[in-house]
């Protein structure tokens, strides 16, 4: 089974640039072209939020336009950038909650590997938390399918990454996250996006992962001192391959066309 893993794409208006300066939308029609062109091509894609910058109609309506490209189900959460009710509705056709509340889904036992996109956003602030009512929803998510192989979807990821003026929004209370999993034994990733980087720890038993942002990368300074920044690096997403008696493999992909392929490896 293959999943593409995309995030924070800050998709906006059709004519407007991200921050003024950088074509978000094309970047991720970029993302979608390498997709696509992937053999054999991924069973579903993923988006780990931030799907818009300002969370306009028009922002979402991008969003329709540039996910009816995808052959594939698309599952995906909110970030700090999203609003909640324009992105219920803008995924209202694929089965989302009609609900208010978290946007938080469960494939199922559809997939061989199952996902649990589990919403950690908090309404007009860009912090996560895992309150109450949340932990509960994934305590009881994840004793409904005890041994499928699992990997949980969530924006802010819930450990520091070392960059300070990053770290300031990460998800909070993720020691009652970390304490959740450990009783668990088929947490194959805890995957996220919102710090526009890739990143990799150890956490919970399990390995947590960021994924790249597909459009700009916020500045790896790791000092106390530095300043807020972000590059126009080369975009990415990640592919997560599981095959049975192997367990979950997850690549890097580079965003865009390179030379090749040449005949040598």
């Amino acid at each position: 089974m293959l999943i593409a893993h995309l995030s924070d794409p800050h998709l906006r208006e059709k004519g407007h640039l991200y921050q003024g300066l950088v074509d978000s939308n094309a970047m991720f029609d970029l993302a979608v072209e390498t997709l696509n062109a992937l053999r054999p091509e991924p069973d579903l894609v993923i988006i780990g939020g931030d799907l818009v910058d300002e969370a306009t109609e028009a922002e979402y309506e991008t969003v329709r336009h540039a996910l009816a490209r995808l052959r594939q189900p698309v599952y995906a959460i909110p970030g700090n950038h999203d609003e909640r009710e324009a992105f219920r509705a803008c995924f209202r056709e694929t089965g989302y909650p009609t609900a208010a509340g978290p946007l938080h889904f469960d494939t199922g036992a559809r997939w061989r590997v199952r996902v649990i996109g589990f919403d950690v956003t908090v309404p007009g602030q860009h912090h996560g938390d895992i309150d109450d009512a949340a932990f509960l929803w994934l305590e009881q998510a994840l004793t409904r399918c005890p041994d499928q192989p699992t990997v949980i979807l969530m924006h802010q990821p819930p450990i520091e990454s070392g960059i300070h003026f990053i770290d300031a929004y990460k998800c909070l209370r993720g020691e009652r996250l970390a304490e959740l999993l450990l009783r668990h034994g088929n947490i194959e990733r805890v995957l996220c996006g919102h710090v526009h980087r890739f990143m990799q720890a150890q956490f919970a038993g399990t390995t947590l992962m960021t994924a790249p942002s597909t459009a700009t990368s916020i500045a790896l300074r790791l000092a106390e001192d530095s300043v807020p920044a972000s590059y126009v690096e080369p975009p990415a997403f990640l592919l997560h391959h599981w095959r049975p008696g192997h367990g979950l493999v997850t690549h890097w992909v580079p965003i865009g066309n390179f030379p090749g392929p040449m005949p040598f490896f």
